[in-house]
């Protein structure tokens, strides 16, 4: 995780994103410390990415790359404002023993790509590549599923879809493009459908440890849902990073050990 010292909306990237809104950045800190607070309470360890002046969006560090182990297929933004986050990403993975595979295609990390079941499911359409696929296949030995975003306001994957454990997802079908829609209902046929209600609070940008799903508080009918799939929803505030069109997901990071990524094929 990456504290959100300089977080602000000085640009439009996204269509979440309004200069003209104000951002109460005190209240970011403190949402932000209370999600760091939530991990810590459900028994996970969080390692910190230090903040740096003129990377507002530094703290969303699930796009700064994919990790599983001790490989890493590092970011390349696709806007230019962010491009300097990517190698703090890869020198703080490199200082901790990870190899980086430094990317020719643009991708955003974790914003499009998700470990489920074995498989890599991989976002594209608004801000990675599609060829970005064929380097994720390359770098980890994985099977990779292509799945096309089409709605501006779910331009990364971890905006309409989130892995649950290895049989289950959630997300929002008109996100996807129809064939990446089929795909998924193939694959996961026991999904948990979200409500456009939910989807648009971002509460599909959750993170699960399998039990505990970890969610925006706003998304009621969501952790309702997860709730009766058998997991246990624990409901975060993180609306004011909603403002730059982010929320749980987007501000964490996973570093996959290679266990996880075994448990799930």
């Amino acid at each position: 995780m990456c504290r959100p010292d300089h977080f602000a909306v000085h640009y439009s990237i996204n269509v979440w994103m309004d200069p003209a809104q104000p951002v109460d950045r005190d209240r970011a800190l403190a949402q932000w410390d209370e999600l760091r607070a939530t991990y810590e309470r459900l028994g996970h360890r969080v390692q910190l990415l230090g903040p740096r002046p003129g990377l507002p969006d530094m703290v969303f560090a699930a796009n700064g790359a994919f990790v599983v182990g001790d490989r890493a297929l590092g970011a390349r933004f696709r806007e230019l404002v962010r491009a300097d986050e990517a190698p703090a990403h890869r020198s703080w993975l490199e200082e901790r023993g990870v190899a980086v595979t430094e990317p020719a295609a643009v991708n955003e990390g974790e914003g499009d790509f998700a470990w489920a079941a074995g498989r890599i499911l991989a976002g594209a359409g608004f801000r990675s590549d599609p060829a970005a696929h064929a380097e994720l296949a390359a770098v980890f030995g994985t099977p990779v599923v292509p799945l096309e975003l089409v709605d501006p306001r779910f331009y990364h994957l971890d905006t309409a879809l989130a892995v649950l454990d290895r049989q289950t997802i959630a997300y929002y079908p008109p996100a996807f493009a129809p064939a990446s829609q089929a795909i998924l209902a193939a694959l996961f046929p026991e999904a948990i459908v979200a409500t456009e209600a939910d989807a648009l609070v971002l509460g599909l940008n959750a993170v699960s440890d399998g039990r505990h799903v970890v969610l925006a508080e706003q998304a009621g009918e969501l952790a309702d849902a997860v709730a009766r799939a058998g997991f246990e929803p624990v409901p975060v505030d993180v609306s004011e990073l909603l403002k730059s069109g982010g929320g749980v997901k987007c501000a964490t990071l996973e570093l996959h050990h290679p266990s996880i990524a075994e448990e799930r094929s």
